[in-house]
Protein backbone atom coordinates (compact mmCIF):
# COMPACT_ATOMS: atom_id res chain seq x y z
CA UNK A 1 0.00 0.00 0.00
CA UNK A 2 2.56 2.29 1.34
CA UNK A 3 4.77 1.68 -2.13
CA UNK A 4 2.01 1.92 -4.40
CA UNK A 5 1.30 5.55 -2.91
CA UNK A 6 5.14 6.48 -3.11
CA UNK A 7 5.05 5.83 -6.53
CA UNK A 8 1.93 7.50 -7.41
CA UNK A 9 3.46 10.71 -5.51
CA UNK A 10 6.39 10.06 -7.57
CA UNK A 11 4.71 9.70 -10.73
CA UNK A 12 2.90 13.17 -9.83
CA UNK A 13 6.06 15.09 -9.02
CA UNK A 14 7.15 13.79 -12.44
CA UNK A 15 4.77 15.02 -13.84
CA UNK A 16 4.53 18.55 -11.99
CA UNK A 17 8.24 19.23 -12.95
CA UNK A 18 7.67 18.29 -16.68
CA UNK A 19 4.97 20.96 -16.49
CA UNK A 20 7.25 23.31 -15.24
CA UNK A 21 10.04 22.56 -17.63
CA UNK A 22 7.70 23.06 -20.83
CA UNK A 23 5.63 25.61 -19.21
CA UNK A 24 9.20 27.28 -18.80
CA UNK A 25 10.58 27.19 -22.34
CA UNK A 26 7.68 28.82 -24.15
CA UNK A 27 8.76 32.20 -22.59
CA UNK A 28 12.11 31.21 -24.01
CA UNK A 29 11.22 31.76 -27.67
CA UNK A 30 8.18 34.31 -27.27
CA UNK A 31 10.89 36.67 -25.49
CA UNK A 32 13.10 36.49 -28.33
CA UNK A 33 9.78 37.15 -31.08
CA UNK A 34 9.13 40.44 -28.76
CA UNK A 35 12.77 41.47 -28.48
CA UNK A 36 13.22 41.03 -32.50
CA UNK A 37 9.94 42.60 -33.49
CA UNK A 38 9.71 45.37 -30.78
CA UNK A 39 13.72 46.15 -30.80
CA UNK A 40 15.02 44.52 -33.87
CA UNK A 41 12.55 45.07 -36.27
CA UNK A 42 12.95 48.88 -36.07
CA UNK A 43 16.90 48.77 -36.45
CA UNK A 44 16.38 46.66 -39.35
CA UNK A 45 14.16 49.21 -41.17
CA UNK A 46 16.21 52.01 -40.08
CA UNK A 47 19.32 50.90 -41.15
CA UNK A 48 18.64 47.85 -43.86
CA UNK A 49 15.47 48.11 -45.76
CA UNK A 50 15.61 50.66 -47.56
CA UNK A 51 19.05 50.87 -48.47
CA UNK A 52 18.83 51.08 -52.01
CA UNK A 53 16.82 53.92 -51.94
CA UNK A 54 17.93 57.63 -51.84
CA UNK A 55 18.36 59.39 -48.43
CA UNK A 56 15.64 61.43 -48.69
CA UNK A 57 13.03 58.65 -50.06
CA UNK A 58 14.55 56.33 -47.47
CA UNK A 59 13.19 58.79 -44.50
CA UNK A 60 10.16 59.26 -45.21
CA UNK A 61 9.42 55.45 -46.02
CA UNK A 62 11.13 54.72 -42.55
CA UNK A 63 8.67 57.32 -41.12
CA UNK A 64 6.15 55.67 -43.09
CA UNK A 65 6.57 52.07 -41.91
CA UNK A 66 7.46 53.03 -38.20
CA UNK A 67 4.57 55.33 -38.38
CA UNK A 68 2.11 52.69 -39.64
CA UNK A 69 3.66 49.80 -36.99
CA UNK A 70 2.40 52.51 -34.10
CA UNK A 71 -0.66 52.90 -35.06
CA UNK A 72 -1.52 48.99 -35.61
CA UNK A 73 -0.30 48.16 -31.94
CA UNK A 74 -2.04 51.38 -30.47
CA UNK A 75 -5.41 49.98 -32.48
CA UNK A 76 -4.64 46.58 -30.61
CA UNK A 77 -5.81 48.43 -27.39
CA UNK A 78 -8.93 47.27 -28.19
CA UNK A 79 -8.07 44.21 -29.59
CA UNK A 80 -5.99 42.26 -27.23
CA UNK A 81 -9.19 41.92 -25.00
CA UNK A 82 -11.30 40.56 -27.82
CA UNK A 83 -8.83 38.21 -28.00
CA UNK A 84 -8.31 37.90 -24.44
CA UNK A 85 -12.38 36.98 -24.52
CA UNK A 86 -12.37 34.55 -27.98
CA UNK A 87 -9.37 32.40 -25.86
CA UNK A 88 -11.70 32.47 -22.21
CA UNK A 89 -14.53 31.28 -24.31
CA UNK A 90 -12.64 28.47 -26.20
CA UNK A 91 -13.62 24.93 -25.05
CA UNK A 92 -11.80 22.05 -26.47
CA UNK A 93 -10.85 18.87 -25.34
CA UNK A 94 -7.01 20.65 -25.04
CA UNK A 95 -8.33 22.83 -22.71
CA UNK A 96 -8.67 26.81 -23.08
CA UNK A 97 -5.21 27.78 -23.84
CA UNK A 98 -3.51 25.05 -25.35
CA UNK A 99 -4.85 25.14 -28.92
CA UNK A 100 -3.76 28.60 -28.75
CA UNK A 101 0.20 27.68 -28.09
CA UNK A 102 -0.21 25.84 -30.81
CA UNK A 103 -2.02 27.99 -33.85
CA UNK A 104 -0.39 31.06 -32.66
CA UNK A 105 3.21 29.95 -32.53
CA UNK A 106 2.90 28.40 -35.96
CA UNK A 107 1.07 31.39 -37.73
CA UNK A 108 3.22 34.19 -36.08
CA UNK A 109 6.56 31.85 -36.39
CA UNK A 110 6.05 31.93 -40.50
CA UNK A 111 4.85 35.83 -40.46
CA UNK A 112 7.84 36.91 -38.69
CA UNK A 113 9.84 35.19 -41.29
CA UNK A 114 8.03 36.97 -44.41
CA UNK A 115 8.70 40.27 -42.67
CA UNK A 116 12.55 40.23 -41.97
CA UNK A 117 12.69 39.22 -45.73
CA UNK A 118 11.58 42.22 -47.08
CA UNK A 119 8.91 40.42 -48.29
CA UNK A 120 10.93 38.33 -50.06
CA UNK A 121 12.43 41.03 -51.94
CA UNK A 122 9.26 42.92 -52.86
CA UNK A 123 10.93 46.21 -51.28
CA UNK A 124 13.27 46.79 -54.18
CA UNK A 125 10.78 45.58 -56.68
CA UNK A 126 7.67 47.61 -55.97
CA UNK A 127 7.01 49.67 -53.28
CA UNK A 128 3.39 50.77 -53.33
CA UNK A 129 2.97 46.86 -53.40
CA UNK A 130 5.13 46.22 -50.62
CA UNK A 131 3.57 48.86 -48.02
CA UNK A 132 0.21 47.03 -48.99
CA UNK A 133 1.09 43.79 -48.34
CA UNK A 134 3.27 44.66 -45.34
CA UNK A 135 0.13 46.49 -43.78
CA UNK A 136 -1.98 43.16 -44.09
CA UNK A 137 1.09 40.86 -42.85
CA UNK A 138 1.76 43.10 -39.51
CA UNK A 139 -1.60 42.91 -38.63
CA UNK A 140 -1.87 39.25 -38.70
CA UNK A 141 1.40 38.90 -37.58
CA UNK A 142 0.54 40.84 -34.35
CA UNK A 143 -2.96 39.23 -34.36
CA UNK A 144 -1.43 35.60 -33.96
CA UNK A 145 1.25 36.42 -31.63
CA UNK A 146 -0.80 38.21 -29.11
CA UNK A 147 -3.20 34.95 -29.32
CA UNK A 148 -0.24 32.94 -28.34
CA UNK A 149 1.11 35.47 -25.61
CA UNK A 150 -2.23 35.80 -23.89
CA UNK A 151 -2.78 32.42 -23.75
CA UNK A 152 0.39 31.53 -22.66
CA UNK A 153 0.55 34.17 -19.28
CA UNK A 154 -3.43 33.22 -19.06
CA UNK A 155 -2.74 29.41 -18.41
CA UNK A 156 -1.18 30.57 -15.30
CA UNK A 157 -3.98 30.76 -13.19
CA UNK A 158 -5.58 27.49 -14.77
CA UNK A 159 -2.39 25.58 -13.57
CA UNK A 160 -2.63 26.98 -9.88
CA UNK A 161 -4.74 29.21 -7.45
CA UNK A 162 -2.32 29.35 -5.47
CA UNK A 163 -0.42 32.65 -5.44
CA UNK A 164 3.50 31.13 -4.31
CA UNK A 165 2.83 28.29 -6.89
CA UNK A 166 2.06 31.00 -9.81
CA UNK A 167 4.83 33.06 -8.30
CA UNK A 168 7.05 29.70 -8.82
CA UNK A 169 5.16 29.72 -12.61
CA UNK A 170 5.87 33.11 -13.23
CA UNK A 171 9.42 32.92 -12.15
CA UNK A 172 10.38 30.24 -14.07
CA UNK A 173 8.54 31.91 -17.41
CA UNK A 174 10.11 35.27 -16.33
CA UNK A 175 14.05 33.37 -16.08
CA UNK A 176 13.23 31.78 -19.45
CA UNK A 177 12.59 34.86 -21.03
CA UNK A 178 15.30 36.90 -20.31
CA UNK A 179 17.41 34.10 -21.73
CA UNK A 180 14.96 35.10 -25.14
CA UNK A 181 14.96 37.93 -24.83
CA UNK A 182 18.85 39.19 -24.04
CA UNK A 183 19.86 36.23 -25.66
CA UNK A 184 19.02 37.97 -29.13
CA UNK A 185 20.80 41.07 -28.01
CA UNK A 186 23.65 38.91 -27.45
CA UNK A 187 23.55 37.03 -31.20
CA UNK A 188 21.65 39.87 -33.24
CA UNK A 189 24.88 41.40 -34.75
CA UNK A 190 27.36 38.26 -35.02
CA UNK A 191 24.21 36.86 -36.49
CA UNK A 192 23.50 38.95 -39.55
CA UNK A 193 27.17 40.14 -39.83
CA UNK A 194 27.82 36.38 -39.96
CA UNK A 195 25.16 35.51 -42.80
CA UNK A 196 25.93 38.54 -44.32
CA UNK A 197 29.50 37.60 -45.41
CA UNK A 198 28.69 33.92 -45.83
CA UNK A 199 25.75 35.38 -48.52
CA UNK A 200 27.14 37.96 -49.94
CA UNK A 201 30.79 38.83 -48.93
CA UNK A 202 30.87 41.77 -47.71
CA UNK A 203 31.13 43.27 -44.22
CA UNK A 204 27.85 44.74 -42.30
CA UNK A 205 24.56 43.67 -41.70
CA UNK A 206 23.08 43.16 -44.86
CA UNK A 207 19.76 42.13 -46.35
CA UNK A 208 20.63 38.27 -46.41
CA UNK A 209 21.44 38.18 -42.86
CA UNK A 210 18.80 39.71 -41.50
CA UNK A 211 17.01 37.08 -43.35
CA UNK A 212 18.90 34.41 -41.44
CA UNK A 213 18.46 35.98 -38.09
CA UNK A 214 13.97 35.89 -38.85
CA UNK A 215 14.35 32.23 -39.45
CA UNK A 216 15.79 32.08 -36.34
CA UNK A 217 13.71 33.55 -34.42
CA UNK A 218 10.79 31.91 -36.47
CA UNK A 219 12.01 28.60 -35.69
CA UNK A 220 12.72 28.69 -32.00
CA UNK A 221 9.48 30.87 -31.54
CA UNK A 222 7.50 27.44 -33.37
CA UNK A 223 9.46 24.86 -31.44
CA UNK A 224 8.74 26.69 -27.41
CA UNK A 225 5.43 27.30 -28.36
CA UNK A 226 4.82 23.65 -29.23
CA UNK A 227 6.33 22.75 -26.30
CA UNK A 228 3.69 24.29 -24.23
CA UNK A 229 0.82 23.09 -26.38
CA UNK A 230 1.93 19.15 -25.58
CA UNK A 231 4.19 19.77 -22.61
CA UNK A 232 1.03 21.27 -20.28
CA UNK A 233 -2.04 20.56 -18.78
CA UNK A 234 -4.87 22.73 -17.44
CA UNK A 235 -6.50 22.16 -14.54
CA UNK A 236 -9.86 22.37 -13.12
CA UNK A 237 -10.43 23.86 -9.57
CA UNK A 238 -13.74 25.12 -7.55
CA UNK A 239 -13.09 28.65 -8.53
CA UNK A 240 -12.88 27.67 -12.09
CA UNK A 241 -15.69 25.41 -12.30
CA UNK A 242 -18.07 27.44 -10.64
CA UNK A 243 -17.22 30.68 -12.01
CA UNK A 244 -20.30 32.63 -14.05
CA UNK A 245 -19.70 31.85 -17.88
CA UNK A 246 -17.32 34.57 -19.33
CA UNK A 247 -19.89 36.19 -21.53
CA UNK A 248 -19.48 38.68 -24.61
CA UNK A 249 -16.98 40.96 -25.73
CA UNK A 250 -18.88 44.16 -23.84
CA UNK A 251 -18.96 42.35 -20.85
CA UNK A 252 -15.40 41.43 -20.73
CA UNK A 253 -14.29 44.76 -21.57
CA UNK A 254 -16.82 46.07 -18.45
CA UNK A 255 -15.22 43.67 -16.44
CA UNK A 256 -11.99 45.25 -16.94
CA UNK A 257 -13.10 48.79 -16.22
CA UNK A 258 -14.94 47.05 -13.01
CA UNK A 259 -11.66 46.20 -12.08
CA UNK A 260 -10.49 49.15 -10.57
CA UNK A 261 -6.59 47.06 -8.64
CA UNK A 262 -6.31 45.51 -12.21
CA UNK A 263 -6.40 49.23 -13.49
CA UNK A 264 -3.74 50.70 -11.40
CA UNK A 265 -1.52 47.97 -11.93
CA UNK A 266 -1.88 48.43 -15.13
CA UNK A 267 -1.14 52.26 -15.55
CA UNK A 268 1.36 51.59 -13.66
CA UNK A 269 2.92 48.96 -15.53
CA UNK A 270 2.29 50.40 -18.60
CA UNK A 271 4.47 53.72 -17.48
CA UNK A 272 7.36 51.50 -16.74
CA UNK A 273 6.83 49.41 -19.96
CA UNK A 274 7.02 52.68 -21.98
CA UNK A 275 10.24 53.62 -20.29
CA UNK A 276 11.93 50.20 -20.38
CA UNK A 277 11.16 50.06 -24.47
CA UNK A 278 12.17 52.99 -25.27
CA UNK A 279 15.76 52.83 -23.54
CA UNK A 280 16.19 49.22 -24.65
CA UNK A 281 15.28 50.52 -27.94
CA UNK A 282 17.88 52.51 -28.26
CA UNK A 283 20.83 51.45 -26.67
CA UNK A 284 22.03 49.78 -29.98
CA UNK A 285 22.15 53.55 -31.34
CA UNK A 286 23.98 54.58 -28.28
CA UNK A 287 26.62 52.28 -28.58
CA UNK A 288 27.29 52.79 -32.86
CA UNK A 289 26.64 56.51 -32.57
CA UNK A 290 27.35 58.02 -29.33
CA UNK A 291 30.31 55.78 -27.79
CA UNK A 292 31.49 55.37 -31.19
CA UNK A 293 31.95 51.49 -29.34
CA UNK A 294 29.45 48.87 -31.73
CA UNK A 295 31.70 45.86 -30.78
CA UNK A 296 31.06 46.42 -26.89
CA UNK A 297 27.19 46.23 -27.86
CA UNK A 298 26.77 42.77 -27.05
CA UNK A 299 27.05 43.94 -22.99
CA UNK A 300 23.58 45.32 -23.07
CA UNK A 301 22.92 41.65 -23.66
CA UNK A 302 25.44 39.81 -21.65
CA UNK A 303 24.33 42.26 -18.21
CA UNK A 304 20.52 41.21 -18.35
CA UNK A 305 21.16 37.78 -19.33
CA UNK A 306 23.38 36.88 -16.37
CA UNK A 307 20.79 39.35 -14.24
CA UNK A 308 17.89 37.00 -15.21
CA UNK A 309 19.61 33.87 -14.28
CA UNK A 310 20.02 35.10 -10.72
CA UNK A 311 17.06 37.18 -10.18
CA UNK A 312 14.46 35.04 -12.13
CA UNK A 313 14.74 32.42 -9.48
CA UNK A 314 16.01 34.91 -6.37
CA UNK A 315 12.35 36.32 -6.58
CA UNK A 316 10.13 33.68 -5.62
CA UNK A 317 12.55 33.09 -2.80
CA UNK A 318 13.25 36.86 -1.74
CA UNK A 319 9.28 37.27 -2.06
CA UNK A 320 8.57 34.13 1.01
CA UNK A 321 9.67 36.99 3.57
CA UNK A 322 9.73 40.45 1.71
CA UNK A 323 6.51 41.30 0.16
CA UNK A 324 7.12 42.32 -3.61
CA UNK A 325 5.62 45.77 -3.07
CA UNK A 326 8.66 46.56 -1.46
CA UNK A 327 11.13 44.23 -3.95
CA UNK A 328 9.09 46.66 -6.75
CA UNK A 329 9.91 49.73 -4.97
CA UNK A 330 13.87 48.90 -4.81
CA UNK A 331 13.76 47.58 -8.20
CA UNK A 332 12.33 51.41 -9.46
CA UNK A 333 14.99 53.15 -7.43
CA UNK A 334 17.43 51.30 -8.63
CA UNK A 335 16.25 52.01 -12.28
CA UNK A 336 15.92 55.52 -11.20
CA UNK A 337 20.24 55.51 -10.47
CA UNK A 338 21.04 54.11 -13.96
CA UNK A 339 18.61 56.57 -15.64
CA UNK A 340 20.51 59.32 -13.55
CA UNK A 341 24.04 57.93 -14.84
CA UNK A 342 22.93 57.38 -18.32
CA UNK A 343 21.95 60.94 -19.13
CA UNK A 344 25.27 62.44 -17.26
CA UNK A 345 27.85 59.86 -18.44
CA UNK A 346 26.50 58.70 -21.69
CA UNK A 347 30.03 59.40 -23.54
CA UNK A 348 31.51 57.23 -20.46
CA UNK A 349 31.89 53.31 -21.65
CA UNK A 350 33.05 52.41 -17.85
CA UNK A 351 30.05 54.30 -16.35
CA UNK A 352 27.41 53.07 -18.76
CA UNK A 353 28.11 49.93 -17.83
CA UNK A 354 27.85 50.60 -14.60
CA UNK A 355 24.89 52.19 -15.13
CA UNK A 356 23.45 49.02 -17.26
CA UNK A 357 23.64 47.13 -14.24
CA UNK A 358 21.51 49.30 -12.02
CA UNK A 359 19.00 49.45 -14.61
CA UNK A 360 18.82 45.42 -15.69
CA UNK A 361 18.95 43.86 -12.31
CA UNK A 362 16.07 45.18 -10.83
CA UNK A 363 13.56 44.07 -13.97
CA UNK A 364 12.63 40.58 -13.17
CA UNK A 365 11.37 42.01 -9.48
CA UNK A 366 9.35 44.37 -11.28
CA UNK A 367 7.88 42.59 -14.30
CA UNK A 368 7.29 39.50 -11.79
CA UNK A 369 5.59 42.14 -9.69
CA UNK A 370 3.54 43.21 -12.03
CA UNK A 371 2.86 39.92 -13.74
CA UNK A 372 1.69 38.52 -10.18
CA UNK A 373 -0.57 41.26 -9.15
CA UNK A 374 -2.58 41.28 -12.31
CA UNK A 375 -3.04 37.53 -11.90
CA UNK A 376 -4.20 37.99 -8.38
CA UNK A 377 -6.59 40.29 -9.81
CA UNK A 378 -8.05 37.76 -11.42
CA UNK A 379 -10.17 37.13 -7.95
CA UNK A 380 -10.22 40.17 -6.75
CA UNK A 381 -12.15 40.82 -9.78
CA UNK A 382 -14.29 37.33 -9.48
CA UNK A 383 -15.00 38.64 -5.77
CA UNK A 384 -16.41 41.75 -7.18
CA UNK A 385 -18.75 40.94 -10.06
CA UNK A 386 -18.67 37.05 -10.23
CA UNK A 387 -16.97 37.14 -13.38
CA UNK A 388 -13.23 35.10 -13.60
CA UNK A 389 -11.80 36.55 -16.60
CA UNK A 390 -8.66 34.85 -17.03
CA UNK A 391 -7.32 35.69 -20.44
CA UNK A 392 -8.76 38.78 -20.85
CA UNK A 393 -6.99 39.68 -17.62
CA UNK A 394 -3.70 38.91 -18.72
CA UNK A 395 -4.20 39.85 -22.30
CA UNK A 396 -3.83 43.42 -20.47
CA UNK A 397 -0.28 43.04 -19.79
CA UNK A 398 0.26 41.73 -23.62
CA UNK A 399 -1.40 44.41 -24.27
CA UNK A 400 0.44 47.25 -22.37
CA UNK A 401 3.97 45.55 -23.46
CA UNK A 402 2.93 46.37 -27.28
CA UNK A 403 1.90 49.60 -26.31
CA UNK A 404 4.77 50.08 -24.92
CA UNK A 405 6.86 48.66 -28.10
CA UNK A 406 4.54 50.82 -30.55
CA UNK A 407 5.85 53.75 -28.34
CA UNK A 408 9.56 52.41 -28.76
CA UNK A 409 8.80 52.01 -32.33
CA UNK A 410 7.87 55.52 -32.99
CA UNK A 411 10.43 57.27 -30.71
CA UNK A 412 13.50 54.91 -31.81
CA UNK A 413 12.72 55.62 -35.39
CA UNK A 414 11.53 59.74 -35.00
CA UNK A 415 15.14 59.81 -33.08
CA UNK A 416 17.08 58.03 -35.33
CA UNK A 417 15.47 60.47 -38.09
CA UNK A 418 15.78 63.68 -36.15
CA UNK A 419 19.70 62.86 -34.28
CA UNK A 420 21.04 62.00 -37.92
CA UNK A 421 21.29 58.16 -36.80
CA UNK A 422 20.03 56.18 -40.15
CA UNK A 423 21.90 54.84 -43.29
CA UNK A 424 25.52 55.24 -43.45
CA UNK A 425 26.28 57.87 -41.04
CA UNK A 426 28.86 57.34 -38.02
CA UNK A 427 29.48 58.31 -34.61
CA UNK A 428 31.89 61.11 -36.31
CA UNK A 429 28.49 62.72 -37.80
CA UNK A 430 26.92 63.38 -34.96
CA UNK A 431 26.57 66.74 -33.69
CA UNK A 432 25.97 68.15 -30.18
CA UNK A 433 22.50 69.17 -31.42
CA UNK A 434 22.12 65.39 -32.37
CA UNK A 435 23.29 64.14 -28.76
CA UNK A 436 20.74 66.52 -27.29
CA UNK A 437 18.47 64.88 -29.16
CA UNK A 438 19.37 61.34 -28.34
CA UNK A 439 19.27 61.93 -24.65
CA UNK A 440 16.24 63.63 -24.29
CA UNK A 441 14.16 60.91 -25.73
CA UNK A 442 16.81 57.93 -24.49
CA UNK A 443 16.95 59.13 -20.49
CA UNK A 444 15.20 62.26 -19.47
CA UNK A 445 11.56 61.21 -20.72
CA UNK A 446 11.96 57.55 -19.60
CA UNK A 447 13.22 58.45 -16.00
CA UNK A 448 10.17 60.50 -15.58
CA UNK A 449 8.06 58.03 -16.79
CA UNK A 450 9.57 55.71 -14.13
CA UNK A 451 8.86 58.00 -11.26
CA UNK A 452 5.42 58.34 -12.43
CA UNK A 453 4.90 54.24 -12.40
CA UNK A 454 6.25 53.55 -8.87
CA UNK A 455 4.10 56.83 -7.30
CA UNK A 456 0.71 55.21 -8.99
CA UNK A 457 2.03 51.88 -7.76
CA UNK A 458 2.87 52.75 -3.96
CA UNK A 459 -0.13 54.89 -3.58
CA UNK A 460 -2.79 53.19 -5.38
CA UNK A 461 -2.11 49.14 -5.90
CA UNK A 462 -3.26 47.55 -2.81
CA UNK A 463 -3.61 43.64 -4.24
CA UNK A 464 -0.80 42.04 -2.68
CA UNK A 465 -0.02 38.42 -0.71
CA UNK A 466 -2.58 38.70 1.98
CA UNK A 467 -5.15 40.44 0.49
CA UNK A 468 -5.34 37.76 -2.37
CA UNK A 469 -5.12 35.06 0.36
CA UNK A 470 -8.43 36.46 1.99
CA UNK A 471 -9.99 36.36 -1.51
CA UNK A 472 -9.36 33.26 -2.34
CA UNK A 473 -10.78 32.23 0.85
CA UNK A 474 -14.23 34.61 0.57
CA UNK A 475 -14.39 32.98 -2.69
CA UNK A 476 -14.62 29.57 -1.47
CA UNK A 477 -16.73 30.55 1.62
CA UNK A 478 -19.29 32.38 -0.99
CA UNK A 479 -19.63 29.69 -3.30
CA UNK A 480 -19.59 26.72 -0.68
CA UNK A 481 -22.71 29.17 0.82
CA UNK A 482 -23.84 29.44 -2.66
CA UNK A 483 -23.99 25.56 -2.95
CA UNK A 484 -25.77 25.29 0.75
CA UNK A 485 -28.22 27.60 -0.13
CA UNK A 486 -28.95 26.10 -3.04
CA UNK A 487 -29.21 22.53 -1.44
CA UNK A 488 -31.54 23.82 0.96
CA UNK A 489 -34.43 23.33 -1.17
CA UNK A 490 -33.50 19.96 -1.76
CA UNK A 491 -32.72 18.64 1.72
CA UNK A 492 -28.95 18.06 0.85
CA UNK A 493 -25.70 18.85 -1.02
CA UNK A 494 -22.93 16.84 -2.14
CA UNK A 495 -19.54 17.50 -1.12
CA UNK A 496 -16.56 15.70 -1.93
CA UNK A 497 -13.65 15.78 0.88
CA UNK A 498 -10.24 16.46 -0.20
CA UNK A 499 -7.93 13.58 0.58
CA UNK A 500 -9.25 10.34 1.32
CA UNK A 501 -11.16 9.11 4.39
CA UNK A 502 -11.18 5.92 5.45
CA UNK A 503 -10.54 5.25 8.85
CA UNK A 504 -14.46 5.72 10.90
CA UNK A 505 -12.57 5.72 14.16
CA UNK A 506 -10.64 8.94 13.44
CA UNK A 507 -14.22 10.89 13.52
CA UNK A 508 -15.91 10.98 16.13
CA UNK A 509 -20.17 10.49 15.83
CA UNK A 510 -19.20 10.28 12.37
CA UNK A 511 -18.89 13.96 12.18
CA UNK A 512 -16.20 14.65 9.59
CA UNK A 513 -14.50 18.23 9.76
CA UNK A 514 -12.00 19.46 7.62
CA UNK A 515 -10.88 21.15 3.97
CA UNK A 516 -13.35 20.20 1.21
CA UNK A 517 -12.76 22.34 -2.48
CA UNK A 518 -13.84 25.36 -0.25
CA UNK A 519 -12.59 25.88 3.13
CA UNK A 520 -15.41 24.78 5.01
CA UNK A 521 -13.40 24.26 8.51
CA UNK A 522 -13.89 28.30 8.14
CA UNK A 523 -17.58 28.18 7.69
CA UNK A 524 -20.33 28.06 11.00
CA UNK A 525 -21.45 25.11 8.83
CA UNK A 526 -21.21 21.42 10.23
CA UNK A 527 -20.75 18.08 7.67
CA UNK A 528 -22.22 14.85 9.08
CA UNK A 529 -22.93 11.61 7.20
CA UNK A 530 -21.54 8.35 7.12
CA UNK A 531 -18.11 7.75 5.70
CA UNK A 532 -18.13 5.54 2.76
CA UNK A 533 -14.48 4.21 1.54
CA UNK A 534 -12.71 7.32 0.08
CA UNK A 535 -15.76 9.16 -1.05
CA UNK A 536 -18.80 10.17 1.20
CA UNK A 537 -22.37 11.87 0.91
CA UNK A 538 -22.69 14.54 3.38
CA UNK A 539 -25.25 16.62 4.78
CA UNK A 540 -23.91 20.41 5.22
CA UNK A 541 -25.89 21.64 8.52
CA UNK A 542 -25.50 25.39 9.04
CA UNK A 543 -25.38 26.85 12.93
CA UNK A 544 -28.77 27.18 13.13
CA UNK A 545 -28.96 23.56 12.50
CA UNK A 546 -30.96 23.78 9.03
Amino acid sequence: MSIGITQTKASAHERKLGQRIAYACGNLGQSAFYNAMSTYFVTYVTSCLFVSYDKDLAARLIALITGLVVVIRIAEIFIDPLLGNLIDNTNTRWGRFRPWQFIGGLVSSFLILIVFSGMFGLVNVNTTLFIVLFIITFIVLDVFYSLRDISYWGMIPALSSDSHERSTYTALGTFSGSIGYNGITVIVIPVVSYFTWAVTGANGQGQSGWTAFGFIVALLGLITAWTVAFGTKESTNALRAKAQKNGNPLQAFKALFQNDQLLWVALSYLLYAIANVITTGVMYYLFVFVLDAPASFAITGVIPLVAGFVMAPLFPILNRWIPRRYLFAGGMVSMIVAYVLLALFSNSLPVVIAALIFFYIPGQFIQMTAILSLTDSIEYGQLKNGKRNEAVTLSVRPMLDKIGGAMSNGVVGAVAIAAGMTGHATASDMTASNITTFKTFAFYIPLILVILSLVVFLAKVKIDEKMHADIVKELEIKLATDAVAGGRSQGAVTVAVAGAVSDRSQHEDSRVTGETRGRFSDLPLSMEGEIDGEMERVRVVDSDGR
